[in-house]
C-alpha cells in the first residue's frame, strides 16, 4: 500500500502504525484523543506493534514500571509515559498532565481545510474565566469571551506555539498560564473546500465544539476503550498497573490537570480536602 506520512500526532492517534518506509514501529495511543491527556480524563493508553500483547513492556518518568503487561490500560497518576514491544522497541514518550491549566490540541494530523478546537481547561474541570490565547507569544485579540479556540479553515500560518491564560475558580488567586502546545498544519485537505464556506478565521468558543475521535474510532463506531476493555469490571484486577485505581470503560471523569506558571510565580494553592 501507500506509505505512511511522516505525521507524528497522526500516528499517535493510531491512523498509521507503519512508518514511511513500511517498517513497523511501536506507538503509543491515546484515548479521549486529545494532547496532552489529562489526568482527570481517565486516559487510556495502548501500545501498538509489533510482539506478543500481554508482554508489553511500560516505562513511567524514565524508569521500568510494568514488565510483561497488557497492551492498553487506564492511567491514573499524571506522568511521562512509554512502552515496549519485543520486536518493535520503545515508543515516542506522551506526558499525561496534571496541570492547574492546559491547553489541549487533538491528536491527529491536522490537515489544511480542517477545522479544530483547542481547548483551555482547569483542573478537574474547575470553571474558569478571563480567559486570551497566544499564538507564538502574540495575544489574539478581539476573540469572544470562551474556552475554546476555534480555527477554521485551518491554514499553513495557523501553525506554532499556542497557549491559554486564565482565572481558574477556587483554586488560584492569580492568573494562570498552560504549557504551550503545539499546532502543526499539514499540506492540502484531502476533500476539495466549499468555495462557500467562510474566510479563515479564528474564534473563541464557550462550549469547545465535541469532536469526534475520527482517528480512533473503529468498526461500528466503537473506540479503542471499547474495542479493548468493554469487557473490564469496575475493579482494579490483575490487570491492573501498580498502584491503578479501577474504572470502568467509556467513563471517563472530567477530573483536569493542574497548570504551569510562568518561572517564580510559585505553585497555586489548594483547598484544604479537595484535592483526591
Amino acid at each position: 500500500g501507500t506509505p505512511c506520512p511522516i505525521f507524528p500526532t497522526l500516528a499517535l492517534a493510531g491512523w498509521c502504525p507503519l512508518s514511511p518506509t513500511g517498517a513497523q514501529t511501536t506507538q503509543l495511543l491515546v484515548d479521549p484523543p486529545w494532547m496532552p491527556p489529562v489526568e482527570w480524563d481517565r486516559v487510556t493508553l495502548t501500545c501498538q506493534g509489533s510482539g506478543t500483547a500481554d508482554a508489553t513492556t511500560w516505562y513511567k518518568d524514565g524508569q521500568r514500571w510494568w514488565q510483561r503487561g497488557p497492551d492498553h490500560f487506564a492511567v491514573t497518576r499524571s506522568g511521562t509515559y512509554t512502552c515496549a514491544r519485543s520486536r518493535t522497541g520503545r515508543s515516542p514518550p506522551v506526558t499525561v498532565s496534571d496541570d492547574d491549566l492546559v491547553l489541549q490540541v487533538p491528536a491527529w494530523a491536522l490537515l489544511e481545510g480542517d477545522t479544530v478546537t483547542l481547548r483551555c481547561r482547569g483542573w478537574r474541570d474547575s470553571p474558569i474565566t478571563s480567559v486570551s490565547f497566544y499564538h507564538d507569544g502574540k495575544k489574539l485579540d478581539k476573540l469572544p469571551d470562551g474556552t475554546g479556540l476555534f480555527l477554521s479553515p485551518l491554514q499553513l500560518n495557523h501553525s506554532g506555539s499556542y497557549s491559554c491564560r486564565g482565572w481558574v475558580k477556587y483554586w488560584t488567586k492569580t492568573f494562570l498560564w498552560s504549557a504551550p502546545v503545539t499546532v502543526t498544519v499539514h499540506g492540502e485537505h484531502s476533500t476539495p473546500r466549499n468555495p462557500h464556506s467562510p474566510s479563515p478565521g479564528i474564534q473563541a468558543h464557550k462550549s469547545p465544539s465535541p469532536l469526534l475521535p475520527r482517528a480512533l474510532l473503529g468498526a461500528g463506531g466503537l473506540s479503542p476503550c471499547h474495542l479493548h476493555l468493554a469487557a473490564q469490571r469496575a475493579g482494579g484486577g490483575p490487570g491492573s498497573p501498580p498502584g491503578a485505581r479501577g474504572h470502568r470503560c467509556g467513563t471517563f471523569g472530567h477530573l483536569p490537570v493542574r497548570g504551569h506558571q510562568p518561572a517564580g510565580t510559585g505553585r497555586a494553592p489548594r483547598v484544604p480536602g479537595t484535592q483526591p
